[in-house]
């Protein structure tokens, strides 16, 4: 089990105090592991093994708590009459029905320290939810980041150098369950097959009573082979149609929002930073995972760049930071990553391989006028500095491992 100290250490300030402790992130990214990772830092911190109590609604043992009354009886009958305090855990929390009146008693009777998790980004949003509005703090879990990655395939297959495993990272994602099966292509493509099909079908189609979909599945190619690209709900109409189908914008949307609801793809929205002001349309769409894209669209060289800026998010959204596209007059910068209220400009490419291609991914930043930090990546292994504008040119795995 890879410890993963970073969001570990964010949440330690939390324990012990009333607020709800909700780890939210895409099914098998690993949010079971480090809910047991909790488990064991309080365990090992003098908390007794009786005071746990650990439902995972993914296990066959927990099935018959399926609603809110279910939960409480449950979980009632595992507490003591003492003065103790109690730790109580509830992975995929969302699988019961009216979980929140459960979980609103729990913190109400003032003896549980609660950690829930779900997969699904609408699971505080709803009705119901406004009963634990202002007493809950979320924490937002992702796959494996590279600098992760590359340390459990090392412990796995041995030493390799930085270019190989990242080579493996952007075929093959994130997603922690990779590392349990023996290191072939037909086993890992298969695997990753099972999680898409067990997303889809669970979090998305039967969840919101998909019929067409095989439309859905179209715009999840669409999704995978434009990620990187400027996007509206009317070019993904005009690509199914162009596939022989119709599909209406409207239809578009409301597929869009359950796949993301699911948290199987991010949006992130454009800012005009001379305006600042977020803009409503033309936004980015991007995988939660770029292994989800192996099946559909495969790993050509041609997807490359727009992968790279996939894992830069992924990368940026696992560290903390609030993420949005950068639109300076006629101009497009990657990402701005706010972080504590400080910014960093960055654009992702390949390669810097000739003087347009350096004008354009340098010549991005032209327009901004404050002093925040500025990045060029790419995968480039040497030959290029800061410039005279303080723009610093990193590799993309050197960035990605250095914290």
């Amino acid at each position: 089990m890879i410890n993963r100290d970073e969001y570990l250490n964010r949440l330690l300030p939390f324990i012990d105090t009333p607020l709800i402790k909700v780890i939210t992130g895409i099914r098998r990214c690993g949010k079971s592991t480090f809910l047991k990772q909790i488990i064991n830092y309080l365990i090992n911190n003098g908390v007794g093994k009786d005071q746990i109590i650990s439902i995972n609604k993914e296990l066959f043992e927990f099935d018959s708590i399926k609603t809110y009354s279910d939960l409480h009886r449950f979980v009632s009958k595992k507490v003591k009459v003492n003065d103790k305090k109690y730790y109580l855990f509830i992975d995929e929390v969302q699988e019961i029905e009216d979980w929140e009146r459960a979980i609103n008693s729990f913190l109400a009777e003032n003896k549980y320290d609660i950690f829930i998790s779900g997969s699904n980004a609408r699971m505080l949003s709803s009705n119901l939810a406004t009963l634990i509005t202002g007493r809950y703090i979320e924490f937002k879990l992702y796959v494996f980041s590279f600098s992760e990655f590359r340390e459990i395939y090392t412990l796995n297959n041995g030493f390799a150098d930085d270019s190989t495993v990242f080579s493996e990272y952007v075929k093959y994602g994130g997603f922690p369950g990779l590392h349990n099966l023996v290191w072939e292509e037909s086993i890992l493509r298969q695997y990753l097959e099972s999680i898409y099909s067990t997303l889809v079908l669970k979090d998305v189609i039967l969840k919101n009573k998909i019929k067409e979909v095989a439309m859905l599945n179209k715009i999840m190619e669409f999704i995978a082979s434009n990620t990187g690209n400027i996007t509206s709900a009317k070019s993904i109409s005009d690509f199914v149609k162009s596939q022989g189908n119709k599909i209406s914008t409207d239809t578009v949307l409301n597929y869009l929002q359950y796949v993301m609801d699911a948290l199987i793809i991010y949006k992130i929205k454009r800012y005009d930073i001379i305006g600042k002001s977020l803009l409503e349309t033309y936004e980015k769409y991007y995988l939660a995972d770029t292994g989800l894209a192996l099946n559909s669209v495969g790993n050509s060289p041609d997807l490359i760049s727009g992968k790279l800026e996939n894992i830069v998010l992924i990368e940026l959204l696992s560290r903390g930071c609030q993420i949005n596209i950068g639109k300076v007059k006629d101009k497009e910068v990657d990402f701005i990553a706010t972080y504590n209220n400080e910014k960093t400009y960055i654009q992702v490419c390949t390669s810097l391989t000739n003087e347009k291609v350096i004008s354009r991914e340098y010549g991005a930043f032209s327009g901004i006028s404050d002093s925040y930090q500025k990045y060029v990546l790419s995968l480039d292994r040497s030959g290029f500095t800061t410039n005279g504008d303080g723009i610093k040119w990193m590799n993309i795995i050197d960035f990605l491992l250095d914290k």
